[in-house]
């Protein structure tokens, strides 16, 4: 069933103040006013570096007959719906991620030129998975590993809570659909995550993950992609501070029989 956001206006206020959503206060009269902010007032909060833009998207900006990734390659036109949740979240990932949207909207274009627009590649599901609700996972205890690749919830957000408060795993958080679908309370929510080993907490995995994506080492399959239930980190939700929550949470699901994760790059 096709997700269907809140009106504005009608939002629960508690979901601006826990993640996702508290990490985007730089954005906050956009979520929580009262009035959408106008195409102009999202591109006047570009960085100086983005040649990309928002545009309104309109019958006759479609009528041009390429394809939404090709307008962007090819005339920085980031085609943007009105009053609508789910652009308005893709807008501000562009604006903090600009270098990996960059980098996915170049290798879209390669596969479109390559396959057409009719069809798409492995790779291109991948991209689109991770674009619409991607995280970026930097690692500072391997050991953690062990757990995720086993679908061991319980192990890895309950056992070692502590690892998602002191810096041995920490996220970004890339994927806009998962921040529409945040608006909904109740929801529990499941990024699909690409996976860095940092050594020390200076490390950038953002920065990897663009370089990885524009020289085409990244995402070339839907299965690089791991399965992260957000709802249990410490602070998504008030119930996952409860034990309960990690042995019985639906989000929590088991590891399909045979399915392999490939190695998280170091940075």
């Amino acid at each position: 069933m096709r997700y269907l956001a809140p009106a504005r206006g009608t939002i629960v206020p508690e979901v601006f103040l826990r993640p996702p959503l508290s990490e985007w206060q730089a954005h906050a009269s956009w979520l929580r006013g009262d009035a959408w902010p106008g195409i102009d007032a999202l591109n006047a909060a570009r960085p100086a570096t983005m040649r990309e833009r928002f545009v309104a998207q309109t019958p006759a900006l479609l009528h041009d007959g390429l394809h939404y990734e090709q307008r962007i390659a090819e005339h920085g036109d980031i085609a943007t719906r009105d009053a609508n949740w789910h652009d308005l979240f893709n807008a501000m990932v562009w604006l903090r991620y600009p270098d990996i949207k960059r980098a996915l909207n170049l290798q879209q274009v390669i596969d479109i030129g390559r396959m057409g627009s009719k069809q798409r590649s492995r790779a291109q599901y991948a991209m689109t998975h991770f674009d619409e609700a991607g995280v970026i996972v930097a690692l500072r205890d391997h050991r953690l590993l062990d757990a995720w690749d086993a679908h061991d919830w319980h192990e890895l957000f309950w056992r070692e809570r502590s690892a998602w408060q002191d810096g041995r795993i920490t996220i970004d958080l890339f994927g806009h659909a998962l921040l529409e679908h945040a608006l909904t309370p109740g929801k529990l929510l499941v990024g699909k995550a690409l996976v860095f080993f940092a050594d020390d907490m200076q490390d950038s995995a953002v920065s990897a993950c663009a370089e990885g994506v524009r020289h085409g080492r990244l995402l070339r399959d839907p299965l690089d992609l791991r399965p992260l239930p957000l709802s249990g980190i410490p602070g998504w939700r008030p119930e996952n501070g409860q034990e309960n929550f990690h042995r019985n949470a639906p989000c929590y699901q088991p590891r399909r029989e045979g399915r392999r994760y490939p190695m998280p790059l170091a940075i």
